[in-house]
């Protein structure tokens, strides 16, 4: 195991900022997630930390040793990628062992190496088989026995299940963290998929445009997140943003107020703030008694409605804007609408009106110009820990997080 360290890492490619002076520290056999959209930076991070690409500023530390200047082969570094790329022209044995044999490792130290990972992703009885004879889940397990026999301080996983269907990711996500119990060893894991990283990861690092946005448990991202864009990113469906402005009794929306102690907020009133609550926390006005603290009732339209199985997902029009053509994407952006999570069994129906509530203990406040995180929760206004101290707040329990009504 080995502790892996980014100070201050730059990656420039002429006038494109890749990676944007990142510091992140990551622990012994800690498992952490690099996650953002397409083209954020987390990859090139991680190309950076095993050697692939080298940084335009800042240092790269594994344990002790200072790695920036070292090549890929002297970092104790196994990397999965996404394109699995086994030699289709040799067996599993082979495919596992074939780096451990450019390294002349002894016959009799290979062999105990390639049982032992075969044993550790179950590929016990198939090393004789050729990659075409196996499963996709299987082509990944090889691989990532490829890494396993090298014996890493750190594994580098460049989102190595994307190619697989999406039963087969959700099996592969559970052998992965497995996987990680059993080898107790540091894992370092990029995806865009925020599920892969809110279910495998200890910490999650948020990444946009090359820069950290957040790095803390997947709990305390989801309910105490440090700004729009993670509030926004993390949790599907997305949060719902409503623009509004503060006021000497709260806040005053297009389409609704409402009323809370705002004093201990450093903004004053007039200024725009960003309200944001989560689908899950929207409740028809009748269950408001089972809310501590319920807001004000909100007068809305039943716009469209999505069947999910365990849960129905209705937009909800504050207007008469819409006439009932919006798609769910264009409805979910709309600023003008709400997006509700009911029950399976709820009565509801498109084009009905309807009274919500929304749990004041969930509401965001965000500064409309930075989109920095001002509080969560204006049930009593308490001031978020990171913007009294500028470190991330405590997460909150895994209860608090998106759950059903009931």
């Amino acid at each position: 195991m080995a502790r892996v360290t980014l100070t201050d890492v730059t990656k420039r490619y002429d006038d494109i900022v890749a990676v944007d002076d990142m510091n992140v520290e990551i622990e012994d056999g800690e498992f952490i997630c690099l996650v953002g959209p397409s083209g954020c930076g987390k990859s090139t991070t991680m190309e950076t930390i095993a050697g692939l690409t080298k940084p335009s500023d800042g240092t790269v530390q594994i344990g002790e040793t200072d790695v920036t200047t070292l090549p890929p082969k002297d970092r104790g570094v196994a990397m999965v990628f996404q394109n699995i790329a086994l030699f289709p022209h040799m067996n599993v044995a082979d495919n596992i062992s074939f780096g451990l044999r450019l390294r002349n490792y002894a016959d009799d130290e290979i062999d105990r190496r390639v049982e032992e990972a075969a044993d550790i992703v179950q590929l016990n009885g198939m090393l004789e088989r050729e990659p075409s004879e196996l499963s996709g889940g299987q082509q990944q397990r090889v691989a990532i026995a490829r890494a396993i026999v090298r014996e890493p301080a750190v594994f580098l996983m460049d989102e190595p299940l994307a190619n697989l269907d999406a039963k087969l990711r959700v099996h592969m996500r559970t052998e992965l963290q497995r996987l990680h119990k059993q080898l107790d060893t540091t894992i370092i894991y990029v995806t865009h998929d925020q599920a892969e990283a809110m279910t495998m990861s200890d910490r999650i690092a948020v990444i946009n445009d090359g820069q950290l946005q957040q790095i803390a448990p997947p709990l305390e991202c989801y309910n105490e997140p440090a700004n729009r864009f993670v509030a926004g990113f993390i949790g599907s469906p997305s949060m719902n943003f409503i623009e509004g402005e503060l006021t000497a009794t709260g806040l005053t929306t297009e389409h609704f107020n409402l009323e809370f102690d705002a004093d201990e907020l450093v903004q004053s009133s007039g200024e725009a703030v960003t309200m944001g609550i989560r689908p899950e926390d929207i409740y028809p006005a009748a269950q408001a008694e089972t809310l501590s603290s319920a807001s004000e009732v909100i007068e809305a339209t039943t716009d469209v409605l999505e069947p999910m199985g365990d849960e129905i997902f209705v937009y909800l029009s504050l207007d008469d804007a819409s006439d009932g053509t919006m798609t769910s994407q264009e409805a979910s952006s709309a600023a003008n609408q709400l997006l509700m999570s009911v029950d399976p069994d709820s009565m509801i129906d498109e084009d009905d009106a309807v009274q919500v509530v929304l749990d004041r203990s969930k509401i965001h406040l965000f500064e409309t110009e930075t989109g920095e995180a001002l509080v969560h929760g204006i049930e009593g206004t308490q001031i978020s820990a990171a913007q009294q101290t500028g470190t991330d707040a405590p997460a909150e329990s895994a209860e608090s997080a998106g759950g059903q009504h009931e």
